[in-house]
């Protein structure tokens, strides 16, 4: 995290170390040609902001009332974008919250001159550049977990995602109750002496569960409407785009599907019908028949999320 000087403020610096004001990254004197400085005093600040995302270097936030949710989003929004965020600050309690939001913080703080500023600016910025990440945290491949339990849950609201184009043997979609780890549902696809063929459709579960989305990012069932982009998973894990053509919302009653692969764990609520079907290692299994100690296909990852997005770092949802 980079530590600006702001001398747009009137005030000198005299009573700040010139040693210390070298290891600041940016004299900040109103207006650069790589920055694009962004007052956020509502929501339309935040969409200024966001729409700027990936088409300058930096974003300069001044918040007139300094919240962090819109900090958050922005963030969220400009990770992977080539985009950098630096936020005014002006107590130590929001160079901290700026310098951790979302466990990975803006890209610098813009600060007063103070020098109980700059020194605890200077000590987070530290802090961040030592903050240790391991390799594997936003892994996210298929592989197959353990069936920890599985219990009747009572009735809820069962999401079918009918798609605008066919389903084949081996495809469906990734849905789980938490976003780091997601079971793969096959879709309508395999012949049952009770019911025809759906190949468009998936049963997909509750409406709290996530869906993984075309772009990634993952979306609520409860949100989904016509024309989202889902991403359709194989047996082998390659995913393409398809189209959502209709959400079918009704009552069912629920299966809770609790699985493992040793490190992440996580669950489905899926309808109790013998036409939904997860992937075993011995090929489709109907969920009426799944048993604690079988194995599903599961795609794990020990990342976080923020608005659907997948950021490094911590979550634990259960």
């Amino acid at each position: 995290m980079e530590v600006w000087l702001d001398f747009t403020t009137g005030k000198n610096f005299s009573d700040i170390d010139s040693a210390l004001i070298e290891n600041v990254q940016r004299q900040w004197h109103g207006e650069s040609k790589d920055v694009a400085e962004v007052a956020i005093d509502g929501f339309r600040g935040q969409e200024e902001a966001t729409s700027l995302v990936g088409l300058v270097d930096w974003i300069l936030l001044r918040c007139s009332d300094w919240t962090m949710i819109p900090l958050e989003n922005i963030i969220s929004a400009s990770r992977g974008t080539g985009t950098r965020i630096a936020a005014a600050v002006s107590s130590s309690d929001d160079i901290t919250g700026a310098g951790f939001a979302l466990e990975h913080g803006v890209d610098a703080v813009l600060i007063p001159p103070k020098i109980d500023l700059l020194n605890y600016s200077l000590a987070v910025s530290n802090q961040v550049a030592s903050k240790e990440r391991t390799p594997d945290q936003v892994q996210s491949v298929l592989q197959y977990s353990e069936v920890t339990d599985i219990a009747a849950v009572g009735i809820g609201d069962r999401v079918c995602v009918d798609l605008i184009d066919t389903l084949e043997l081996g495809e469906g979609l990734l849905i789980g109750s938490t976003a780091n780890a997601m079971v793969m549902v096959h879709g309508e696809t395999v012949p049952s002496e009770y019911v025809p063929t759906r190949p468009f459709r998936v049963n997909a579960g509750a409406v709290h569960s996530y869906c993984l989305m075309a772009d990634q990012t993952t979306k609520y069932l409860s949100e989904l409407v016509s024309g989202d982009k889902v991403s359709v998973i194989n047996l082998r894990g390659t995913l393409r785009h398809s189209t959502v053509g209709r959400v079918k919302i009704e009552k069912r009653p629920f299966l809770l599907v609790k699985y493992s692969d040793g490190r992440v764990s996580g669950q489905a609520a899926l309808q109790q019908a013998e036409t939904i079907r997860l992937v075993g290692d011995e090929g489709l299994v109907s969920v009426t028949n799944i048993n604690v100690g079988d194995r599903v296909l599961t795609r794990m990852s020990a990342g976080m999320r923020h608005i659907g997005r997948e950021l490094d770092g911590v979550m634990n949802e259960r």
